[in-house]
């Protein structure tokens, strides 16, 4: 394998000080997951990445990054030694991003930027080298690591960018030097650092400050907030698509027709009517894929290649896969969006369930939708409000705030309210049969992935 970075360039990249010679065909922050010839960098947040150096310089790691020299290390080691270990990764993302000639798109959005990542990585296969971010790393550390893990022959980089704060998109989608933005939706999230969705958007909206002037930024027309993010990009770039279901949209929804495990689209692109199926269900999943193919248009001469692409897609773990799971008198099935809630993501994930099929019970576990604000009890109890509720058969719910869901909820649909993950874990054998459908969906912070896995021994 060829190396990814050799001391001379990340020296030059970082100002560091190499301590021999070394090369790396890789970078990693995690000495559980880095393989042999890694660069380890030795980040300090949860726990100081200086305590695992010796560890993954004994599991193979082609050098390290530090600040210090770690205790028991030696000082001949392969070290890259710098100032600020933060710092020098993101100086490391600006050289790599420099020093590769392909297209990088960015994406945002307060829901659907994983699985819109992961569309744009499947529909851009066998085009090029395509290079996108393992999981959700789209913040202050992911995203220069994103960028550093870039190899310089990449024809096509997908970029994750996420916030919590105002201020926090900007910086990262500098770094990224961005061909391409775009911005999935934006909905009443994280509203606990924000006065309210104009903000939210305004906020998104950084992310044409790290788009070239000649580049192309894609916005949602569907959307109260369009005016605000259509303002932002046109003091940027000319160059401004629109998708939607609305009239006037350049990538416009003409219908999708969902069914238990597949969403049949059909595109209005300029009078063409263009067909192709998604292989998960949700008109979501739909509008997510016009944005994937929006951006598709500004990096390569033909869509055919990428709409055919988008038929194999599937969902990432905790965002939507379905499984079948076997159990002693049949078959139950499982969707697992445990990974994390909002209202508009619950929104739509409960408009999936109510529209499926199953011969026994469509079952919801639910559990707290975080970084709601002052709006936080309104937005859950809303949640009991949706057409979606009248379509599915039981309801359990977990955490204090989906107790003001629960208690709102008509009588008959109510299952069973706990506090915490465990205790429903504890119990879901006695609360699911043979033939139901089950979601599962709540703030990472819930830990509702317990349950998932809890379902997934039934029929172990």
């Amino acid at each position: 394998m060829s190396a990814l970075w050799t001391w001379d360039e990340a020296t030059a990249a970082t100002g560091g000080m190499c301590t021999t010679y070394w090369s790396a065909t890789g970078v990693s922050i995690d000495t559980r997951t880095l393989e042999k010839g890694d660069l380890f960098v030795a980040l300090s947040d949860a726990r100081d990445g200086h305590d695992f150096v010796a560890q993954a310089l004994e599991k193979g790691a082609g050098a390290a990054l530090v600040s210090r020299l770690p205790e028991g290390v030696s000082s001949e080691a392969p070290l890259l030694m710098v100032p600020d270990v933060l710092k020098a990764l993101e100086d490391m993302g600006r050289y790599a991003r420099k020093r590769m000639d392909g297209k990088v798109i960015g994406v945002t959005g307060s829901v659907g930027k994983t699985g819109t990542k992961e569309m744009l990585r499947t529909a851009l296969t066998g085009q090029g080298n395509v290079h996108a971010a393992e999981k959700s790393y789209n913040n202050h550390w992911g995203v220069p690591l994103t960028l550093a893990r870039m190899p310089r022959d990449t024809d096509f980089a997908v970029i994750e960018i996420g916030m919590n704060h105002p201020g926090e998109i900007t910086p990262l989608s500098q770094m990224a030097d961005l061909d391409v933005a775009l911005i999935t939706t934006v909905a009443a999230v994280h509203l606990a650092a924000f006065s309210g969705v104009d903000e939210i958007a305004h906020a998104k909206a950084e992310i044409f400050d790290g788009l070239k002037s000649d580049g192309v930024a894609i916005v949602n027309a569907d959307i109260d907030t369009l005016p605000i993010l259509e303002k932002a990009a046109k003091a940027v770039t000319q160059n401004v698509v629109s998708f939607g279901a609305k009239d006037g949209a350049d990538f416009k929804l003409a219908a999708a027709y969902v069914a238990d495990a597949s969403t049949k689209v059909v595109l209005d692109l300029m009078g063409q009517k263009i067909e192709y199926k998604l292989a998960a269900p949700g008109v979501h999943l739909a509008m997510n894929s016009l944005a994937v193919l929006a951006a598709c248009d500004a990096v390569v001469d033909d869509l055919r290649d990428s709409i055919k692409n988008l038929t194999t897609w599937s969902a990432p773990t905790g965002r939507g896969t379905r499984e079948v799971i076997s159990v002693h008198d049949g078959e139950l099935e499982l969707v697992d969006e445990s990974y994390n809630a909002n209202p508009t993501s619950m929104a739509a994930t409960l408009d999936v369930l109510g529209h499926s099929q199953c011969q026994g019970r469509k079952i919801a576990v639910m559990g707290d939708m975080g970084e709601l604000g002052t709006s936080e009890v309104a937005l859950h109890q809303g949640i009991a409000d949706l057409d979606a509720v009248n379509r599915i058969d039981v309801f359990h719910a977990v955490g204090p705030l989906m107790k003001v869901f629960y208690e709102a909820l008509p009588e008959e649909k109510r299952g069973v309210w706990v506090e915490a993950s465990d205790d429903l874990a504890q119990m879901i054998t006695t609360l699911v049969n043979a033939g139901d459908l089950i979601m599962v969906k709540g703030s990472n912070s819930m830990k509702l992935a317990k349950i998932v896995d809890a379902i997934r021994k039934i029929g172990a």
